[in-house]
């Protein structure tokens, strides 16, 4: 029995190891889209954070800056 596997792998060997390169080539392209894809959630997720602190720090420059102000802006509706 040993001898018939043994004579059938040596046939096939280099079969075999093709289909094992095209297996672990495609696994690498997956895990490559898999990593793309989280890279990219990071990216957008960091995007609104930057944005989100931009519109604060704006929005703190722009405060009144006593109560006189604030109650001229409220009455102006520009506040």
């Amino acid at each position: 029995m040993w001898l018939l596997l043994q004579g059938w792998l040596l046939r096939n060997v280099l079969t075999l190891m093709g289909w094992l390169a095209a297996a672990a080539a495609a696994a690498a392209v997956l895990f490559g889209a898999r990593q793309a894809g989280r890279n990219a959630e990071r990216v957008e997720a960091m995007r609104r954070t930057v944005e989100v602190q931009r519109d604060q720090l704006e929005a703190a420059s722009r405060r009144p800056r006593d109560r006189g102000e604030l109650a001229r802006r409220m009455r102006d509706r520009t506040f």
